[in-house]
């Protein structure tokens, strides 16, 4: 049985270019930077039936996240203050920590989970897991859910 209603969290990178010409004609026609979709698909390089096909399929992580919890986890190595260092992110990047665990380090690594609660002040939250990828000593990070 095939599921269409299912999400995925996907890196830019691994996303399709037209999906991420959909969501500049979008953001263009938020802006009202131009006015019909026809200007807006002109401007971004695609077919206005390729909008529409994935107009409803696609959307900024952080545009629909407010008011909502994402959790997270991360592999990092078993530095002193590496921790609070992460912390330290979610809290420049104005999300309300939910819940934190961290597991016994083994073999010099440790995972942590973190949920975090989405504020009408919190930054983007797509910016905040860049941001703790190229922390020091933190391997990797990975979106485990959005409710």
């Amino acid at each position: 049985m095939k599921d269409e209603n299912r999400y995925f969290v996907l890196k830019q990178k691994a996303v399709p270019e037209v999906l991420l010409k959909v969501v500049e004609a979008k953001r263009l026609l938020d802006s009202e930077k131009v006015m019909t979709v026809q200007e807006a698909t002109e401007a971004v390089g695609i077919s206005r039936s390729s909008f529409y096909k994935y107009k409803e399929d696609i959307f900024p992580f952080h545009d629909n996240s407010l008011g909502r919890t994402v959790t997270f986890t991360m592999q990092m190595d078993d530095e002193p203050g590496l921790l609070s260092d992460v912390l330290k992110i979610v809290a420049r990047f104005q999300a309300n920590i939910l819940t934190i665990h961290q597991s016994i380090p083994i073999n010099g690594v440790a995972s942590l989970s973190i949920s975090v609660q989405v504020l009408p002040t919190t930054q983007n939250i797509s910016g905040m897991i860049e941001t703790m990828e190229v922390q020091k000593g933190v391997r990797n990070v990975k979106i485990l859910a959005k409710e």
